[in-house]
């Protein structure tokens, strides 16, 4: 780790000079530009097919770049993205309630706590509207109001109805608007798909990103692939505390690996714990589900005064009920940003006030709404999302309230990128949740999504060419570079499979995610992420000794995925231990308990801290390099939602 009395290194962001609102467009004016006869003479890797990734591969192919699209899954309608739920966010203010590119610019600073870039999510709201517009033009359902106009509603961290959705499938419906452009370009052969290919590499040529190896998940067989450039489009890092939101799939190797040849990893201790979550019923579960924030625009979320009150909900009258978020934030009550109403649930619980069978629960109750509007109204706006809590619980929302707890969800971490998504190794782009930019300590709900499609629709098709216009093509896997690569992925295979001790991979995940939740979860202490490191270590030396993989190299085999995954899992739980303990405040999803207000809430260490930690790992150590973030149109001040 980076001694306090080191050199710190300082980042450029490549931010363009200028106005706020103005930046962007003249960027794009300035930028590099590729002849359209001469962008068929490059090829562009995109690794991962979600949002961003499908969305970025479309969006090149349709502008002439030949594209190589890879993902683990047999197609990119199994991406991660399908799984969101709740909306996307745009600046559109049908509603004439107030709302604006700035105020959408200024509630995702904010709700970030003042830890991301103002440049990057200026743009990110300008970009917002068009975003809608192209999913529109793609036949994307969203929800409508009767005359036949888009219908939004309001989510957390704001006061205005901004959140467009399709019932409570806006991920699925997005992802295959995405996906039916990607497959457009892909029948016109300029995106040529790899399925199953898992990707374990980058490839440097001369300090630039090359191409990629991967593994090909059905046969085990290694693959080279040269490119121009390299986009990772891979998604979050949630699966590294093993129960989160996130599919069972989803994992950080890609990252990882990029980081391994030098791509900074930024803010790693970042982490979104969402408050809406069906609880842990079982130690066998294997992930978490998620509910949608978008329920609580009509339920209330509460529990009992009374401490260890086992009586049903419905026997507890309603001045015994504690309606904790409406009495703490009277402005923003249930509405609060995800980390102010996760940490408030878990207050609850641990005064002993949690419900249901473990404790570990708080009641989101939509009988007002009911007796309000109906429930024809209720079912019309929620339906799908009460018949999946019904499913996995057994109990009908519509009778009783609905028992929630926080669980792993998103990750504001990720690889380091500048202004124009580049990493800080040359022609490695990053996108989505696989970069650290837009969403500084705390992501606001329905802004994934928004950030996904803005990255692969709207950014990287500009800042990609600035990029390629100063590159010669490239196409040699014969290069001594990718040889090399091979040669590493194969020893590492190896040593894997020759391990041959007494524990699963499974066994030591769970292991791992206990240790993350623990004490690298919803709250930190200089002693708990101290502890977690000495734990965290003896997990990975465990790993490397005493770790048992069936099977071999030269097939499928899926422990053998899950052990690479694991390995790069635990290495990232190393570093975003030191990233916690290193970032001596409060802010966000980030919670050292050491330092909040007398009303526990975050406590902000501006002249210290206001900066991108990004992390560089040389060997087995990790060195801080820093990004001043400035703050020149807003005011840093304390975060509240009362």
């Amino acid at each position: 780790m980076q001694k306090d009395n080191e050199k710190k290194l300082h980042l450029k962001s490549q931010v363009p000079p200028g106005e706020l609102s103005s930046k962007w467009t003249s960027h794009k004016f300035n930028m590099k530009l590729v002849n359209p006869s001469n962008k068929r003479k490059y090829t562009v890797i995109v690794v991962g097919t979600g949002l961003a990734g499908a969305s970025a591969a479309a969006t090149m192919a349709e502008l002439g770049y030949n594209v190589l699209a890879f993902s683990y899954h047999e197609s990119p309608r199994r991406a991660h993205s399908i799984a969101a739920q709740g909306g996307i966010n745009a600046a559109k203010n049908y509603q004439n309630d107030g709302d604006s590119v700035h105020r959408l610019f200024y509630d995702t600073i904010k709700g970030g706590d003042y830890r991301s870039r103002e440049a990057n999510v200026y743009r990110l709201a300008e970009l917002s509207g068009n975003i809608i517009d192209q999913c529109v033009a793609q036949g994307v359902p969203f929800a409508r109001e009767y005359g036949g106009h888009l219908d939004n509603r309001s989510f957390g961290g704001a006061q205005v109805s901004r959140t467009f959705y399709a019932r409570g499938q806006t991920g699925q419906q997005l992802l295959l608007g995405a996906y039916s452009a990607l497959v457009r370009q892909m029948h016109l052969k300029k995106v040529k798909f790899f399925p199953r290919h898992e990707m374990l590499d980058v490839v440097k040529v001369d300090g630039h990103a090359k191409g990629i190896v991967t593994r090909e998940l059905t046969t085990g067989k290694i693959k080279t692939h040269a490119a121009d450039s390299v986009v990772l489009a891979t998604g979050g890092y949630g699966n590294v505390f093993y129960l989160s939101t996130n599919a069972m799939a989803s994992n950080v190797t890609a990252s990882w690996r990029a980081h391994k040849q030098g791509a900074y990893f930024a803010n790693p201790c970042f982490t979104q714990i969402h408050p809406t979550c069906i609880p842990v019923s079982s130690g066998h579960q294997s992930k978490l589900t998620l509910m949608s924030e978008s329920l609580r625009n009509d339920g209330r979320v509460w529990v009992p005064k009374k401490e260890n009150d086992n009586r049903r909900p419905s026997q507890i009258p309603e001045n015994e009920r504690d309606y904790y978020l409406e009495r703490i934030y009277p402005s923003f009550g249930n509405l609060v940003p995800r980390d102010v109403a996760s940490r408030r649930a878990k207050e609850m619980c641990d005064a002993g006030k949690g419900v249901g069978k473990t404790g570990l629960a708080v009641y989101l109750d939509f009988q007002d709404a009911i007796e309000r509007e109906g429930e024809k109204w209720v079912s019309e706006k929620y339906g799908n999302l009460f018949d999946m809590y019904k499913q996995i619980t057994g109990d009908n929302p519509y009778k009783t309230p609905m028992r929630i707890y926080p669980a792993v969800h998103y990750t504001m971490g990720g690889l380091w990128v500048d202004y124009n998504l580049m990493s800080s190794v040359p022609g490695l782009h990053v996108l989505g949740e696989a970069n650290f930019s837009d969403h500084g300590s705390n992501r606001l709900g329905a802004s994934a999504l928004m950030q996904g499609l803005a990255d692969g629709y709207f950014v990287i098709p500009y800042t990609i060419g600035n990029y390629l216009a100063t590159q010669k093509p490239f196409n040699d896997t014969n290069h001594k570079a990718f040889s090399d690569s091979v040669n590493k992925i194969k020893n590492n295979i190896s040593k894997l499979l020759d391990t041959q001790g007494e524990k699963t991979v499974e066994e030591i995940h769970k292991e791992l995610g206990k240790v993350m939740w623990d004490y690298v979860g919803m709250s930190r202490s200089k002693e708990g992420l101290e502890k977690a490191l000495k734990l965290i270590r003896k997990i990975k030396n465990d790993f490397n000794t005493n770790v048992k993989i069936p099977g071999s190299n030269k097939e499928f085999n899926p422990e053998l995925e899950k052990a690479g995954r694991l390995a790069d899992f635990i290495e990232l739980g190393e570093l975003m231990a030191i990233d916690a303990l290193n970032r001596e405040e409060s802010c966000g999803g980030h919670f050292r308990e050491e330092h909040q207000t007398e009303e526990n809430e975050a406590k902000r260490n501006d002249d210290d801290y206001a900066y991108v930690a990004a992390w560089e790992k040389i060997n087995n150590e990790f060195k801080l390099h820093k990004e001043n973030l400035n703050f020149e149109n807003v005011e840093l001040t304390t975060r509240s939602y009362k």
